[in-house]
């Protein structure tokens, strides 16, 4: 049997030649990273400036005295213990409020209400958010505020108030996010678990929801993040006390200060060098510290839910 040599050959493709780069192209991505570089340049600064000018802080103020229960400038007592328990209060109140309907209304949005409805009402959700904060300030005060004196606490400027007004500022990017996420999740996967047997709310629960939670953590964290940087509102409805309020349901119904709070409060009003001026900037480093920790934990977290389903799928 003859052998055609040149039919059972294999054939070797051409070599493709690069595509030309288009000079719009490269402009594009140097701005790209330009902005990214810039970003980074301008949040090492901030952080620099925060060092320089609340660093002298601790060092002339003792441990004790900055550990402290105490926040009393006039005599020199500036224990940021008050200050850290009530912002903790606050945030915890608003994350405890605005989780559980942020994410419910994230489900509804993205995989109950039909498409004329999402349409209609997430731009309205998103609208919340422009909304300003002084703004919300001033209705907790003149209306929020009786009601929760009314229904029994003893002033209606609590961290209860303070939370509320937390929550409603935190909802819109929680369900933004959360609902942006959900969307992303591949239609293969619903009808997939449809297609076994499970119903829609099995579906969603079991599969749409575990799939989206890198992106439903990454909403959580800008929200306890939004909730930790609030200073204006804050400031208006939780009484402005800086005290520790005792363990229990009741600490949230008591006048709290946040370190937000307490840092536009008296930054006016203190002489330039002075102690209690780096002690204020030593609040911002803390702040500071605070979000970073926050967000280095969401990017733990959702870099860990990713290599555990990409070696699922391996």
């Amino acid at each position: 049997m003859i052998v055609n040599m040149e039919q059972s050959a294999p054939t070797v493709a051409p070599k493709r030649k690069p595509v030309p780069r288009h000079w719009g192209e490269w402009v594009i991505e140097n701005l790209i990273q330009l902005a990214g570089v810039s970003t980074l340049i301008i949040i090492g600064l901030i952080f620099a400036f925060l060092l320089r000018e609340g660093l002298p802080a601790f060092f002339e103020i003792s441990p004790a005295t900055l550990l402290g229960v105490r926040w009393y400038p006039i005599e020199e007592m500036y224990g940021l213990l008050p200050l850290l328990a009530g912002s903790f209060i606050v945030t915890i109140g608003a994350v405890v409020i605005a989780l559980p309907l942020g994410l419910t209304t994230a489900i509804y949005l993205g995989e109950v209400a039909p498409r004329w409805q999402r349409e209609l009402l997430k731009p309205l959700i998103e609208m919340l958010a422009g909304i300003p904060s002084i703004v919300l300030g001033f209705l907790g005060w003149v209306v929020l505020a009786p009601l929760i004196q009314k229904a029994g606490a003893p002033t209606g400027l609590t961290a209860f108030t303070g939370s509320l007004i937390l929550a409603y500022m935190s909802l819109p990017t929680i369900i933004s996010i959360s609902e942006d996420a959900l969307y992303a999740v591949p239609k293969e996967y619903r009808d997939g678990a449809l297609a076994i047997g499970a119903t829609k709310w099995q579906t969603i629960w079991r599969v749409v929801v575990p799939a989206a939670r890198s992106g439903i953590v990454i909403a959580i964290m800008l929200g306890i993040g939004r909730a930790i940087g609030e200073t204006m509102a804050v400031m208006m409805v939780t009484g402005n006390a800086a005290n520790i309020p005792a363990l229990g349901i009741g600490m949230f119904f008591q006048p709290v200060r946040t370190m937000t709070a307490t840092i536009a409060a008296e930054m006016g009003e203190v002489a330039k060098g002075s102690l209690h001026y780096s002690t204020l900037f030593a609040i911002g480093i803390v702040l500071f510290l605070i979000t970073f920790s926050i967000n280095s934990i969401a990017g733990r977290l959702v870099g860990s839910q990713g290599s555990r389903r990409s070696g699922g799928q391996l």
